[in-house]
């Protein structure tokens, strides 16, 4: 089939020293070069389309869209500006965007809407599509349906506008794992991430947060490594003192003695010297002791039934073993910040602020980037998967592979420490 221009076309030429900042730009770029619509349009309906809406209604909760329009005296009147992800402006408190498919922008126009879109203005992939019909049949027809168009579980990564060395980079790179797992820009620290009403509700379900306050002190939490279970770290790292004082490989068997031992003599009661004065504490009771072991030396079973599972996958290297479950933490404090700021809740400056102590954090407990991995999906599982080894697993290892082996992985080109 062939298609002749619309009333409105691609606007100014492409320039050829222009740098796009992702793939898909570059897709739109060549397109327009070659004066190609039917490759312009296929790109727009394989990727998000995103557009400004009102922050006071999406706050209110009112049912609707509420895009905003502009003017562009180019096309004579009002416009609805058009986005590719990477071509969304920096984040501003109180302009904030939502994403759809192609074949939506066709469906919800009405003739009060503006009689043009247009495709990331002001850029030289930019270009004006009539939005009504019988017109706005000829690009929609690009479209797969209404669901997301962009497939998780792939390594995506701004070429302009996000770092790619030095400390912001690193600490973007620890969030890695879910990036590729959600398809998400590993380095984007402008986030918009899935629009500003789902990194909302993405909070508000998941985490509980509906306020700054809370969001704040979730960021605090995960950074300080302080939203998993302590017993988890006390079991992992009752292990790496056993190693560092023997050496070598640590028995299964030795290691629940170990923590048996160790959680029966810290349940004898002590006593404590304070600037208050002498203050003792009394022995645990020993149906309570005698638990406490029985949960721990099972945990020490789940643990070493997913090390084995990470070794035979190619997570763990032989031998080799996970001293902290931390990762989990520093990994979601890494998108914590960006999630934050795709909701309003904090700013750019703070997100960086945050995602440059997560790596730090990250570089001080662990060697390498293998081993923050195996530390980040052994956390998950420990919390998601109970020993099924589904979707939680095996998601983490998907994207555990593509990190450590595509070329252009953080993991690859980004040195840990």
């Amino acid at each position: 089939m062939s298609f002749g221009p619309p009333p409105t076309g691609f606007g100014p030429p492409a320039s050829p020293a222009w740098t796009p900042p992702t793939e898909v730009e570059q897709a739109l770029f060549k397109a327009k070069s070659g004066d190609d619509w039917a490759a312009y349009f296929a790109t727009l309906a394989e990727n998000r389309l995103f557009f400004e809406v009102r922050r006071d209604k999406v706050d209110d909760g009112a049912s609707g869209t509420y895009p905003v329009f502009g003017f562009d005296p180019r096309a004579g009147g009002p416009i609805w500006a058009m986005y590719t992800a990477g071509m969304l402006p920096a984040p501003e408190p109180n302009r904030v965007f939502n994403w759809n498919t192609l074949k939506w922008f066709a469906r919800v126009w009405v003739p009060t809407d503006p009689p043009t879109i247009v495709v990331n203005p002001g850029s030289p992939c930019e270009a004006f599509l009539p939005a009504a019909p019988p017109h706005s049949a000829t690009w929609a027809q690009y479209s797969r349906g209404e669901d997301d168009p962009e497939p998780s579980l792939r390594l995506r990564t701004l070429g302009v506008g996000g770092p790619l060395h030095g400390p912001v980079a690193h600490g973007l790179a620890c969030g890695a794992l879910l990036c590729v797992n959600n398809g998400s820009w590993w380095n984007a620290m402008a986030w918009h991430g899935s629009g500003y009403p789902n990194e909302r509700k993405r909070l508000r379900e998941w985490w509980g947060i509906t306020t700054r306050e809370e969001w704040l002190s979730a960021l605090s939490g995960l950074l300080a490594c302080e939203s998993h279970s302590s017993v988890w770290e006390f079991t992992l790292r009752l292990r790496r003192t056993i190693a560092r004082d023997f050496g070598g490989h640590v028995d299964a068997g030795y290691w629940r003695q170990a923590a048996a031992n160790v959680i029966r003599a810290n349940s004898a009661g002590s006593v404590m010297v304070t600037d208050d004065g002498v203050t003792k504490t009394g022995p645990r009771p020993e149906s309570e002791t005698e638990a406490r072991i029985e949960g721990v030396q099972r945990l020490i079973g789940r643990i070493t039934r997913y090390e084995a599972r990470m070794r035979a996958d190619g997570v763990l290297d032989e031998g080799r073993y996970v001293t902290s479950v931390d990762a989990w933490d520093l990994g979601r404090a890494s998108k914590m910040a960006r999630w934050g700021l795709g909701a309003r809740f904090g700013t750019v400056k703070e997100a960086e602020s945050a995602v440059i102590q997560a790596g730090h954090n990250a570089a001080r407990e662990y060697r390498s980037w293998q081993d923050f991995s195996a530390g980040y999906i052994l956390g998950r599982c420990l919390h998601f998967d109970d020993e099924e080894f589904g979707d939680w697993y095996q998601d983490m290892v998907s994207a555990h592979r593509i990190l450590m082996s595509e070329p252009g992985s953080p993991w690859l080109n980004i040195p840990f420490r």
